[in-house]
């Protein structure tokens, strides 16, 4: 059987140190607007005491349900056997790890004070959904390093379907534990779902498929390794099939809220009456996001057609971003913006914003510090990928067909494989 090799990228073109300095810049900035946020208290930002969780909320659980859905690959491969993702794995761990990264820096230094992080560890507080969480993506990390070592120290290498196998259950466990944070949240209308834990669950392999073969054509690209079509097919349609997954939940949600007497008010607000949340709802979440991928995604293409295929997936997973941060803003944001049902079936009279739609225009502190996670991630990856041997120097068919191939059965082991 052919064996993949990897190798880690020269890094010495201009491109390369271009991005690197793009990407520290991005971080350098948004550490920057925290300690003006800092400095100047929230109020310099688009936040106020109705909306507590703005963009860099949106950025930061994109980036960490993408975190765990990007490890979808790796888990495929040492989990279920497939070994025509086997290649990929590695990457797929590198960029599980450093979108998490990214998501936690935005969390962090959007807290104002970061060092009172150190209470919620030295003074826990189980009944609250955050405090699980910390261990969740602190063992995320610490599982997915020892996944990586795992795979890339040959003599480990029998071992890394144990280590994958509680790798793939954390991450659900982490992706749950983040779609309860909304799920438990029963004063917000639109938040108050069981339905959230499976949704934050299929959205995690939506966005982090996309977001990985994004990264990997884009790396391919740029260091000039060549990529068949075979696997780029399998990815477009693994992603198709995700973005079903999730507008199926997606319609489940809201069919279960509409269904619900106490959300009927939060659904009318969001489906018709949101304004700029209807528009992103409809516009960016259902068709930027589902239908305008599924379209691109489902479409068959020859094998030999690499370059229809990566158009076609490119094209698509850029769409599934897009449309990804649609939905978070829209439940994020527009969750908060509808104003508090405190007594539901009540008329309720006071002077502190009652029945009232709360506005946000998020201000450029906020938005630097948001956009600062995403140039970590590429920080991240870039040092990673020239210093460790995590891309496979070859991907084309003649390769992935050999290395996924399957042993006929009764056959020894040793013998040529027989190709599917």
């Amino acid at each position: 059987m052919t064996k993949v090799a990897y190798r880690e990228i020269a890094g010495r073109s201009a491109l390369y140190w271009l991005a690197v300095i793009l990407c520290a810049a991005g971080a350098a900035a948004g550490l920057a607007s925290a300690l003006y946020m800092r400095a100047y208290g929230h109020h310099v930002s688009g936040m106020n005491n109705q909306i507590v969780w703005g963009m860099p909320h949106v950025f930061a659980v994109f980036l960490i349900v993408a975190a765990s859905g990007a490890l979808n690959v790796a888990s495929i491969a040492s989990v279920f056997g497939r070994s025509l993702y086997k290649p990929l794995a590695r990457l797929s761990g590198l960029l599980a790890i450093a979108l998490l990264i990214g998501g936690l820096w935005n969390l962090v230094l959007d807290l104002g004070r970061p060092g009172h992080l150190l209470a919620t560890v030295i003074y826990p507080n189980f009944r609250s959904i955050f405090a699980w969480n910390i261990y969740l993506y602190t063992g995320f990390l610490v599982i997915v390093g020892f996944y990586l070592w795992f795979m890339m120290e040959r003599r480990l290498n029998p071992h890394t379907h144990k280590v994958g196998m509680l790798a793939f259950l954390w991450r659900l466990v982490l992706t749950t534990g983040t779609g309860s944070i909304f799920g438990f949240l029963a004063a917000r209308s639109a938040y108050d779902s069981a339905v959230l834990a499976p949704l934050f669950i299929l959205m995690s392999f939506a966005f982090g498929l996309a977001i990985f073969s994004l990264v990997l054509l884009a790396g391919f690209k740029i260091v000039g390794r060549p990529v068949g079509g075979r696997v780029l097919a399998r990815l477009k349609t693994l992603l198709g099939v995700f973005v079903a997954a999730v507008m199926y939940f997606v319609a489940v949600y809201h069919l279960t809220n509409i269904y619900i007497a106490g959300h009927r008010g939060v659904e009318a607000f969001v489906l018709l009456k949101g304004g700029l949340y209807t528009g992103l709802f409809w516009g960016g979440q259902v068709l930027v996001g589902g239908i305008v991928p599924l379209v691109l995604l489902l479409r068959r293409y020859p094998l030999d057609d690499v370059q229809g295929i990566a158009r076609a997936l490119v094209w698509g997973a850029l769409a599934v971003v897009a449309g990804g941060l649609a939905q978070i803003y829209v439940l994020i944001i527009g969750g908060q913006a509808y104003p508090l049902q405190m007594f539901p079936g009540m008329v309720v009279h006071s002077s502190f914003y009652d029945g009232v739609v709360h506005s946000y225009i998020p201000r450029w502190p906020e938005t630097v510090l948001a956009l600062s996670g995403v140039a970590v991630v590429g920080l991240i990856v870039l040092i990673a990928v020239r210093l460790l041997p995590f891309l496979p120097e070859n991907l084309t068919d003649e390769v992935v067909s050999a290395h996924g191939a399957r042993p006929a059965a009764g056959s020894a082991a040793g013998e040529s494989p027989v190709h599917p």
